[in-house]
C-alpha cells in the first residue's frame, strides 16, 4: 500500500468541514492484522516488525480480542512519545538505526514505541477507505474504545496502539502544540475518502516552525543549496543547507548577488563572507544541522554579528505573560540574565511539566537573584492570575502547576526552584519511593556514587526493580522507585527505605549514617529516608537550583554515573543539550510500577521485624 498524504501549507483551513489533529514525527506505518499473523509495513513497503517488536507483543497480547475484527487494516505513525504532542524524533532516528538484537530488545523495554492510530482503512476483511473521515474515525474509536486502548495520546500508558482523536477548533490543539513544542498539526476534512498514494489537499499539514536569522556562506552549484552559518563565540559555525522557500526570482537574483560579491568561485561552488542575512523556519537543530530548513525572507537590515547560535536555544511559543525586567542579571559568578532563565523554563517546560502536574506546589523565590535572600512560597498570593489553579490543603492554598502560562508566571516571579511532593493531590499514597544520597559537601560525591551503585546492585539488579537516577543538583544522588499510589502505603515505603539506609550503613560505616543531626553525623554520607513521608518535598526533576553554578536536578542514566564527578555540572547551561544528544532518562518514569516486586519485599520485611 501507499500512504495518503498531507500537502503542506503556511495558512490553515477553517470551517465547519475541517478538523484537525496532532502530527506525530516517526515512521508512517501500516498495521496490518489477519487471523493468524501482525504486519507493520512502512510506507515504502518495508516490514518494521524486527525493529519493533512491541507490535508482535501487541498482536500476542490481543489475538483472542482481535479475532471478531480481523482482517483489519490501520494507517498511523509510529513513534515515541514525548509528551501527548509531541514525538521524540531523536529517540525514534536512534531506534530506527538499530541493528543488534539485543540493542532493539533493550529499547523495546527502556523507551517503547507507540502506534499513533488516526486512521481505519479496513475492518472485517472490508474495505472501507471510501467512507467519509468521520465515519472511518467514529469507527476506528469504537474498535480501539471495545478493546480498552487510550482514546487520548499518553506517553505514560504502556499500550502500543493509541488512539488520534480530532478536534473542531484548531486554536484550541494548537495552543497545546506551541505550549508543548510539537511538530504540528494536520487539518482535515471530515467527508474526504482516503487515497491511496495520493498526496491530498483534503489534508493539510502546517508545522510549528521556529524562526533563525543566520547568514549565507556558500552556494552548491551541483544541487542547488546554500549552506548558512551563524555566529557562534565570534567564530562562523555552519548550521545547515536550505534549497526550499526560494522562488525561482529569488534564487536567481541571489545567485547573482553572491557571484558579484563572492570570495571564491570554482566550478562546483560560490563561497562569500558574511554578508546576506535571511530568515529561515525550521523544526529543530539536530546533530548540528537544522531539521527541514526553509526559507522564509532576506533581512536587508540585518548584520551579520546579530546571526548567533544562541537562537537554536530560544523557543517561540505565543504565550501572553509579560516578562518584566528580561536583563536583570541572576547569578554572580554566570552570566545568566532573567532572559535567559525563562528562555531556559520555555524549553524544559516538557520535560519538567509531567512532575508539576496535579501536584501541590512549593517555590523558592529570588526576588533579586541569588545575590538576595530567597523566600519559601506555599500559598498562592491574592495578586496570582486567575489561570493559575489551586489546591487547598491543610491550610494552605497551593499552587498547581498544571499549565505553560502558570509556569511562565512562576518564572517571571523568579521562582528558581520548584519543590514537589511524593504524590498526587488524587493519591493518598506515594506515587514515588525516594531515597536521597546527601554527601557532606561535593568533594565527598564519590561516596553518593558509592551508595548508588550498592542499591543498583542488590535491589534494582538483583529484585527486579526498576529505578531512576538524577544529581539533586547541590551535591547528591537520588534514587527513584515508581509505584502506583494505590497500593503501596507510607508506612510501606518507610520501611523499605528505612532497610536500604540499614544496609549501606552495614556495608560502609565510615561513610554513610542515618543521623539526622549534621553535628553528629561526622564526616558522612547522610541517607535520608525519613525525608520521604507524606508533607514532605523534594526538588523536581529538571529544576534548577539556586546555587553558585545554576545547578540542574537533572536526571542521568545508571551508566553514566561513572562518568560524573561533580554534581552541579550538569546546568542551566547545558541541561538541554543533554536532552537533545542523549535522551530524556527520566521518559518512561510514568510507565514504570514496581508495587508488585515491593509489595513482595515490604511483606519479608514485615514477617522479619
Amino acid at each position: 500500500m501507499k500512504a495518503m498524504l498531507p500537502t503542506l501549507s503556511f495558512e490553515i483551513p477553517k470551517g465547519n468541514d475541517w478538523v484537525y489533529e496532532t502530527k506525530y514525527d516517526g515512521f508512517r506505518a501500516f498495521l496490518i492484522i489477519e487471523d493468524d499473523e501482525i504486519q507493520l509495513m512502512s510506507r515504502n513497503g518495508k516490514s518494521l516488525l524486527k525493529q519493533f517488536p512491541e507490535a508482535l507483543a501487541f498482536y500476542k497480547h490481543y489475538k483472542n480480542q482481535l479475532q471478531q475484527y480481523v482482517p483489519l487494516i490501520l494507517d498511523g505513525e509510529l513513534t515515541i512519545l514525548e509528551n501527548p504532542y509531541k514525538s521524540n524524533f531523536f529517540a525514534m532516528q536512534k531506534r530506527g538505526r538499530l541493528r543488534s538484537e539485543q540493542k532493539i530488545s533493550d529499547s523495546f523495554v527502556k523507551n517503547p514505541a507507540i502506534y499513533m492510530a488516526f486512521d481505519l482503512l479496513q475492518l472485517n476483511g472490508k474495505n472501507i477507505t471510501n467512507k467519509s473521515l468521520f465515519e472511518r474515525k467514529k469507527r476506528l474509536k469504537n474498535l480501539l474504545q471495545n478493546l480498552k486502548l487510550p482514546l487520548h495520546p499518553n506517553e505514560t500508558n504502556q499500550a502500543f496502539v493509541q488512539y488520534v482523536p480530532y478536534q473542531n477548533h484548531f486554536d484550541n490543539l494548537w495552543k497545546k502544540i506551541k505550549q508543548w513544542d510539537g511538530e504540528g498539526v494536520i487539518a482535515k476534512n471530515i467527508t474526504s475518502k482516503w487515497e491511496e498514494g495520493k498526496r491530498t489537499t483534503n489534508w493539510i499539514k502546517y508545522k510549528n516552525w521556529k524562526k533563525i536569522h543566520c547568514f549565507i556562506t556558500k552556494y552548491d552549484k551541483v544541487n542547488g543549496y546554500f549552506h548558512v552559518a551563524v555566529y557562534n563565540n565570534k567564530e562562523i559555525y555552519p548550521i545547515g543547507l536550505f534549497k526550499h522557500g526560494l522562488s525561482q526570482e529569488e534564487h536567481h537574483v541571489l545567485v547573482r548577488i553572491m557571484e558579484k560579491n563572492a570570495k571564491r568561485i570554482t566550478p562546483h561552488s560560490i563561497t562569500m563572507d558574511p554578508a546576506i542575512c535571511i530568515e529561515l523556519f525550521y523544526l529543530q537543530y539536530y546533530e548540528e544541522t537544522l531539521r527541514e530548513p526553509y526559507f522564509s525572507k532576506f533581512l536587508l537590515e540585518e548584520k551579520p554579528a546579530n546571526c548567533t547560535f544562541e537562537q537554536l536555544f530560544e523557543i517561540q511559543p505565543a504565550v501572553e505573560i509579560e516578562i518584566t525586567h528580561p536583563e536583570k542579571p541572576l547569578w554572580k559568578k554566570i552570566e545568566i540574565n532573567k532572559k535567559d532563565y525563562i528562555s531556559y523554563l520555555k524549553q524544559i517546560y516538557p520535560y519538567i511539566a509531567p512532575f508539576l502536574a496535579n501536584r501541590t506546589l512549593t517555590v523558592i523565590r529570588y526576588p533579586h537573584g541569588i545575590f538576595g535572600e530567597p523566600f519559601y512560597q506555599k500559598n498562592c498570593p491574592d495578586y496570582a492570575p486567575e489561570f493559575v489553579d489551586t489546591y487547598h490543603q491543610d491550610g494552605i492554598q497551593y499552587i498547581v502547576c498544571n499549565h505553560f502560562e502558570t509556569f511562565l508566571w512562576l518564572g517571571n516571579q523568579l521562582a528558581i526552584e520548584f519543590h514537589i511532593p511524593f504524590h498526587t493531590i488524587d493519591k493518598n499514597n506515594p506515587t514515588e519511593i525516594v531515597i536521597d544520597l546527601d554527601p557532606p559537601s561535593k568533594q565527598e560525591f564519590s561516596w553518593a556514587v558509592e551508595a548508588a551503585n550498592y542499591i543498583k546492585e542488590e535491589f534494582v539488579d538483583k529484585l527486579g526493580l526498576k529505578s531512576f537516577l538524577k544529581v539533586s543538583g547541590n551535591r547528591g544522588l537520588q534514587i527513584y522507585f515508581p509505584v502506583s499510589g494505590n497500593h503501596i502505603t507510607w508506612e510501606d515505603a518507610h520501611l523499605f527505605t528505612q532497610f536500604i539506609a540499614k544496609f549501606l550503613i552495614a556495608k560502609n560505616e565510615a561513610h554513610f549514617t542515618i543521623e539526622r543531626m549534621k553535628k553528629k553525623r561526622g564526616h558522612r554520607l547522610y541517607v535520608d529516608y525519613i525525608q520521604h513521608a507524606e508533607g514532605k518535598t523534594i526538588i523536581a526533576p529538571f529544576s534548577v537550583r539556586g546555587n553558585e553554578n545554576a545547578g540542574v536536578a537533572a536526571p542521568i542514566d545508571w551508566e553514566e554515573l561513572s562518568q560524573i564527578s561533580d554534581p552541579d555540572s550538569i546546568s542551566i547551561f547545558n541541561m538541554v543539550e543533554r536532552l537533545r544528544t542523549k535522551g530524556n532518562p527520566f521518559a518512561n518514569f510514568f510507565q514504570v510500577n514496581n508495587d508488585e516486586a515491593l509489595l513482595q519485599i515490604i511483606q519479608f520485611l514485615k514477617r522479619k521485624s
